[in-house]
Parts: structure tokens; sequence; C-alpha cells
């Protein structure tokens, strides 16, 4: 399960999006949240990938 964040980040010139995932442990099964800072375009290419 993926979700993306409403916050979008601007710092000088660059527009960056903190993206927001929810993953699985495979030891234990719990979920826990990993979060990046990245630019717009990368989002999708982030979420998709394991």
């Amino acid at each position: 399960m993926a979700k993306k964040t409403v916050a979008t980040l601007q710092t000088s010139s660059k527009r960056l999006t903190k993206a927001i995932k929810m993953v699985k442990s495979p030891k234990t099964g719990a979920y826990t949240f990993v979060e990046a800072v990245m630019a717009p375009e990368e989002v999708n290419d982030w979420l998709n990938s394991k």
C-alpha cells in the first residue's frame, strides 16, 4: 500500500515533494512508514518500487 503526501515543499527555486510509503516487514508482519523527499516527477517511480 502506498499513500501520496499532501505536502509540497518549496526551497529556493526547486520544488520538492515528501512521499510516504507504508511497507510491511517480512519478519514481523508489522507495517512501517518510509519517508523520502524528492522531485515530483520521481514520486510515482518511488512508490511503485519495492
